[in-house]
């Protein structure tokens, strides 16, 4: 069944109203009629199958039949903050961050950063990148929408990560510091901790900032050593957190 996100506010005690585009969706791509079923989720943890009782361009009522255990929700919380890279590439870090099971995604500038910002468009790209977040969750069967954070400075980036139970930064000079080792010492904590990734942009971090990191709480780890491109580095990074979890291939 499709999953859509709808929120807390058009929902009541026995229906919900879907509005917007993915009433457009259902309507329109669809052809979506009454009687058919979808499963209707609120994004902070509740869902349940809804049943079509009416469809219209503008919106579709559906009927709220049976409540749904979410179950997926890692354990393990993660925020990602990946240095803006060029083109598409952060709409990929979201996109497939999302299926794999990242909490929150913080786009940010560091020295190394090519991207040139344009405060005209930076709101028109921030509700795309949400977008395409709902849409992930929706395709991956998520319980949450993951947040996505309007672009911040490096510096203000390192005053958070002191919020975080742990914050890793993926350095390609690292070489001593192992980062399975790390999670292991994590994972005998309860409940499971939020952990900070940091994973840079395509020319990667400066020393200095490497050394930021460091007396800002941030332990630089290595991804192994092959040259990753930065957005296979977040999705590479995030899997291994997730994995030494139990969050993938089973506990």
């Amino acid at each position: 069944m499709q999953r859509y996100f709808i929120p807390a506010g058009q929902w009541s005690e026995r229906t919900v109203r879907i509005t917007g585009s993915d009433a457009r969706h259902l309507s329109a791509v669809l052809r979506a009629r009454p009687g058919e079923r979808i499963i209707a989720a609120d994004g902070l943890g509740r869902a349940a199958v809804a049943v079509i009782t009416r469809v219209s361009p503008d919106e579709v009522v559906a009927g709220l039949e049976q409540p749904i255990a979410e179950s997926g929700e890692p354990a393990v919380r993660v925020t990602v903050a990946q240095g803006l890279p060029k083109g598409d590439k952060m709409e990929t870090v979201i996109r497939k961050g999302t299926e794999v099971g990242a909490v929150r995604f913080i786009p940010f500038v560091s020295r190394r950063t090519v991207v040139q910002l344009d405060e005209r468009k930076e709101e028109k790209r921030l509700e795309r990148w949400t977008r395409i977040a709902k849409e992930a969750a929706e395709q991956a069967h998520r319980g949450i929408v993951p947040e996505v954070a309007p672009v911040t400075g490096w510096r203000q980036l390192l005053d958070s990560a002191g919020r975080y139970a742990a914050a890793f930064i993926c350095y390609e000079k690292e070489e001593a510091l192992q980062f399975r080792r790390h999670l292991a010492a994590l994972k005998s904590r309860a409940p499971a901790p939020d952990i900070l990734l940091i994973v840079g942009p395509e020319g990667g971090f400066a020393e200095e900032e490497a050394l930021e990191a460091e007396a800002a709480g941030c332990l630089p780890v290595s991804l192994g050593r092959r040259v990753l491109r930065t957005e296979t580095a977040a999705l590479v990074a995030l899997s291994c957190i997730l994995y030494e979890f139990g969050e993938i291939g089973g506990s």
